[in-house]
């Protein structure tokens, strides 16, 4: 190789050199934003079976509360049975309700969950069934099989159904552990107390799970109203 072209080699080295560090300079003043990750979750996972869930949420309530035991948490209260809205607030008795879970239960149909944030009242509590009605009737189509289930659930939780599967509360240990221990609950399962609000999701456990959480049978008929 001549003198000029080690030198236009040396150049281009140089050159490819002062473009990465260029590079590397813009990407260190101006780094890649990384997108926030959230692994907090209540509820038990698709194919878990029942009764590991309810294990785990029974050890939740005493995961990491040795240092904070009266730090609120949030927790998910799961019932035994559907329940309706005044129920639901008579259970949880004083313990702080943040979102109301339901769920119109009809023999092999499977009906959509609806959750619906509320303050805590025992109004709001009692009125977050009509609120449910409403996503309800955002869902409406044709004369499908979807528009005839939607249909239905939005009559039956305009009627004041006992459709009520899961609430969401805030509270302290000592105070989810004896909601634990009162009739019609079938499980509380609790977050860490550094959990924030809006930053987990809720997965309801269905009274209809018995065995392995799975996919609910869709092959009944849906009823007229």
């Amino acid at each position: 190789m001549g003198r000029r072209g080690a030198a236009g080699a040396l150049g281009g080295v140089v050159a490819v050199a002062l473009v990465l560090g260029t590079l590397a300079v813009i990407g260190h003043l101006n780094p890649q934003r990384q997108l926030g990750v959230s692994t907090d979750r209540l509820g038990p996972d698709s194919g878990e079976r029942v009764a590991d869930y309810l294990a785990r949420a029974r050890t939740s309530l005493d995961s990491g509360t040795d240092s904070a035991p009266d730090e609120p948490r949030w927790g998910s209260v799961s019932f035994d049975r559907e329940l309706t809205t005044q129920q639901a607030y008579a259970i949880a008795d004083g313990v702080r309700i943040s979102q109301v879970i339901f769920r119109v239960p009809l023999e092999r149909v499977q009906t959509p969950i609806l959750t619906v944030g509320v303050p805590g009242s025992e109004r709001s509590v009692s009125n977050s069934a009509a609120r449910a009605a409403s996503e309800v009737q955002d869902s409406f189509t044709t004369s499908s099989r979807q528009a005839q289930i939607a249909a239905v659930s939005r009559n039956r939780l305009l009627g004041g159904c006992a459709c009520v599967v899961t609430v969401v509360v805030r509270g302290t240990q000592p105070e989810l552990s004896e909601v634990a221990g009162r009739p019609g609950v079938r499980s509380v399962e609790a977050l860490p107390p550094d959990a924030v609000s809006g930053k987990f999701a809720v997965e309801p456990l269905l009274p209809e799970y018995a065995d392995i959480v799975a996919p609910l049978p869709d092959d009944g008929p849906v009823p007229g109203r």
